[in-house]
Formats: structure tokens, sequence, C-alpha cells
């Protein structure tokens, strides 16, 4: 059976924090994203450090304090417009204290934001979580990588 081509992707990726720009060469961010995308989409990907991350999620979420990854979804049709912001410091460390490689947390926070990017949410343990959660899992095992939430 042959599989349906991948939504189109238009990237941007941008460092303010190169710290891990090794480990996310532009191929790679694609294909994690592509692979969470239901419909096209324009998403620019920006890495940051401690301060812009804690900055951005105190101004837009009122919570004082750096976040592995922000979404920023403008427009959810007929092409999906975003912003994902994922803060290296936070990222690194969480992968450090899960016992997972860098890359691989970098991957699931991706397809992820690529979620929220189209309507997914997680806000309430209930239905909705679970099934964020069950896409996630899917995505990601296609990717190769294990179940995050395992």
């Amino acid at each position: 059976m042959a599989r349906a081509p991948l939504p189109g992707l238009q990237l941007s990726l941008q460092f303010a924090d190169a710290t891990h720009r090794a480990l996310l060469p532009r191929h790679k961010v694609a294909r994690w994203i592509r692979a969470g995308l239901e419909l096209p989409a324009a998403i620019t990907v920006r890495i940051v450090g401690e301060d812009e991350g804690r900055a951005l999620n105190r101004e837009y979420r009122r919570k004082d304090y750096a976040t592995n990854v922000l979404t920023f979804d403008y427009v959810q049709e007929p092409e999906i417009e975003a912003d994902l912001v994922l803060c290296a410091p936070v990222v690194e460390r969480e992968a450090k204290a899960q016992g997972i490689e860098i890359a691989a947390h970098y991957a699931h926070l991706l397809v992820h934001g690529t979620l929220h990017a189209q309507g997914y949410d997680h806000e309430d343990d209930g239905p909705e979580a679970a099934c964020m959660e069950a896409r996630e899992t899917e995505v990601l095992g296609g990717l190769g990588f294990a179940d995050p939430y395992a």
C-alpha cells in the first residue's frame, strides 16, 4: 500500500542559541515537523536561550520561567502558519533528566509543537490530552523514536 505524500512545509530555522545546531540540521527538523502535519504549513522554528525563552513565556503565558517549547499558532486552515520556539538549555536539562538523547527530545517537542499549531491540546487530562499523546506516540514511532509517555 502506498503512503500518502506528506504535506508541504515552508520552514524557517533560526538559532538565537546555537548550542545544539549540529543536532538540528534543516532536513531533520523538516522531517520531524512534516511527520506531524495534517495540512501544508509555513512554520518558523527558533532555538533560544534561557533569557529569551523566559521572557516569551512570561509575556505570552504569564509564567515566569523558560519552558521547553512555545507554540504560536496564527492560522490553522487552509494552511498552518505558526512559530515554534524551543529553549535549548531547558531541552538539554529535560533530556538528561529523562535519560534520552537530546535530538530525540527535540524531535518530540517539534512534533508536540506542530500538533499544538493544528489545534491539538493537552491542558486538561481528558480525552483531548489522550488524543494528543496518542498522536505524538504514533508520529514519533513512525520516525523511529520511543514513546515519550511510556
